[in-house]
């Protein structure tokens, strides 16, 4: 997958917002080369609706990644540009009647199949790769993640929570497009009982229901349909990392790992990526099979 990537036509769906509670009505559409994926408020009227996925424009982490600008935010935006980056799309228009993104089920299994369905088209200019060429890392909390010299994009997670189901869970992922879809998108989001009530207390998980998450009480899983997969809770966090780590505006090449991370690790990780060019070069493909080493590019421009 060297060359850029669109929608062959629009998508259209409904689902509510996962922390919002609103019914949000999305339409993900093609755009031109060298777009890159950008989001529109439609309920939002006058020319400055629109915001980049870019780390420049992330305002907030709490609980999910949210970007913004101009008073105009998005929210929970890693499921959808994770489904975007499995499956190698580079350009995109996507319009929400609201501040969050759609939930669906939970995890990024709606928007592949919906993809997939409408058909992916290959663009005629190359793709820009980010490579890694120095360690560069974050801790915070007793967590830490890093992003380390490689010759694909694979990651390595590490998740601990005190709980009989979890504990400790690893996975180790090469990213293709066929690896994305086999073993990670159907990953859903979880949570735990007495957080979501906390939560919904103070406004927030209002569209969170048993249809759209794991939730955990003290000792099991309250979904009558269980698990999806054993390691469903470390895959549904390499899901979120997926893309979040897109919002570098391109495809990444290099290890990253991760210990006890989430939206804001990852979030401190592109911006030290980001104030550190030493770190990383840029290359664009050339056909037929070469690739081109382009100038510094600001990675912050909104």
């Amino acid at each position: 997958m060297s060359l850029q990537r669109t929608l062959k036509s629009d998508i259209t769906c409904n689902s509510v917002g996962l922390h919002s509670g609103r019914k949000i009505r999305m339409v993900i559409k093609p755009a031109d080369t060298d777009r890159g994926i950008v989001f529109s408020r439609s309920d939002i009227a006058g020319d400055e609706n629109s915001v980049r996925a870019l780390v420049s424009n992330v305002s907030d982490t709490t609980l999910a990644t949210t970007i913004g600008t101009n008073g105009n935010a998005v929210a929970t935006v890693e499921h959808l540009l994770s489904a975007l980056r499995g499956l190698g799309i580079d350009n995109a228009l996507i319009e929400i009647s609201g501040p969050e993104i759609p939930v669906m089920d939970g995890s990024a299994l709606p928007f592949v199949n919906m993809i997939k369905e409408t058909g992916i088209v290959e663009q005629s200019v190359g793709k820009r790769y980010l490579k890694i060429v120095k360690e560069i890392s974050v801790s915070e909390g007793g967590g830490w993640a890093k992003l380390e010299p490689s010759s694909t994009f694979e990651i390595s997670y590490e998740i601990y929570f005190d709980h009989p189901l979890i504990g400790c869970q690893c996975y180790h992922l090469d990213l293709s497009e066929i690896t994305y879809e086999k073993d990670i998108c159907f990953a859903r989001t979880f949570g735990f009982l007495k957080d979501v009530e906390y939560l919904q207390a103070k406004g927030l998980a209002l569209g969170g229901s048993l249809k759209n998450a794991i939730v955990l009480n003290e000792e099991k899983i309250i979904n009558k349909e269980g698990l999806r997969h054993p390691l469903e809770f470390v895959k549904h966090k390499i899901l979120d990392a997926i893309g979040d780590l897109f919002l570098i505006g391109m495809p990444i090449i290099g290890h990253f790992n991760a210990y006890k991370s989430g939206h804001k690790l990852h979030m401190m990780l592109l911006k030290e990526l980001v104030a550190n060019p030493d770190s990383w070069r840029v290359f664009r493909y050339q056909a037929p099979g070469s690739f081109r080493e382009e100038s510094p590019v600001r990675l912050v421009a909104g």
